[in-house]
């Protein structure tokens, strides 16, 4: 085999490989700061991040078509998973958009890009050197194609993907009993969240932050149980968030029914987040 072709499979093994341990890391990292709590979500994202490793590791250290087209594979469908929770949810979990999850995206795509190549490379049938690419040359057009559509998949899941909406209208708080608690949760039963960076005047939660932890909106009302001291805070663009104690509150997104509190002292986001208990904090 010419040493141009060498040249090009140790690159090519290199950037996949070393793409592919980028997008592992960022799931380890999304992972540990909060997607650990949310149910099946969490141990999918760790599974997710295990074979990233694993993969990123196989692709440089061995001359392999298998650990390659594994990659390539392995790009492509942790994409699909964004893309299918960015649009219907997976597991009672709908992604919104962060800029974690646009870095991860974009890397996904160049992974798979660069390690299909890698396997055409790799196969000796179909040798790289100018004037011998016939037989490869339906193959990196295929390549080509297919990244481009999983970019401009990609493209149209960011836009369509919705960051947190605060609640408005008049919402009810209530309270509900989670592990011998009682805490309080909005009028369909969520439990409600505060975080220990906050002021009574001001919500430290802000941009991306809101995407998992969407602040609670508009002119309260309070619902049995209630009894602590209810107000609001002027959020930028003069939102009203509600207030509960001199809390600031919110929901997680990692709550996907009443009853649940799986945002519940992990820490995310730069601080802790407890669920609001009835008797305040």
């Amino acid at each position: 085999m010419d040493n141009a072709k060498d040249r090009w499979l140790l690159v090519g093994r290199l950037a996949g490989g070393g793409l592919l341990l980028a997008t592992g890391a960022i799931h380890l990292d999304l992972y540990l700061t909060g997607y650990r709590s949310i149910p099946t979500i969490g141990p999918l994202f760790l599974l997710q991040v295990i074979a990233a490793f694993v993969l990123g590791v196989a692709v440089v250290s061995a001359r392999s078509r298998l650990a390659a087209a594994a990659g390539a594979m392995f790009a492509l469908s942790t994409l699909g998973g964004y893309l299918l929770s960015v649009w219907f949810g997976l597991f009672g979990f709908k992604e919104v958009r962060t800029a974690a999850g646009v870095v991860a995206g974009a890397i996904e795509v160049a992974a798979f890009a660069v390690l299909a190549v890698t396997v055409v490379a790799l196969n000796s049938d179909l040798p790289l050197r100018r004037g011998r690419r016939a037989g490869a040359q339906p193959l990196l057009w295929a390549i080509a194609g297919s990244s481009l559509v999983a970019l401009g998949l990609f493209g149209a899941a960011v836009t369509s993907a919705g960051g947190a909406v605060v609640a408005s209208g008049q919402p009810e708080l209530k309270t509900t009993t989670i592990d011998n608690t009682v805490v309080l949760t909005n009028a369909k039963g969520f439990t409600l969240y505060w975080f220990a960076l906050d002021t009574a005047t001001t919500s430290r939660c802000s941009g991306s932050c809101t995407a998992y932890w969407p602040p609670v909106g508009g002119k309260p009302a309070a619902g049995p149980g209630v009894s602590g001291r209810i107000g609001t805070i002027e959020r930028s663009g003069g939102v009203l968030q509600v207030t509960y104690d001199g809390h600031p509150l919110y929901t997680y997104v990692g709550d996907s029914a009443p009853g649940q509190a799986h945002g519940n002292d992990i820490d995310l986001n730069g601080g802790e987040w407890h669920e609001m208990t009835a008797s305040g904090g």
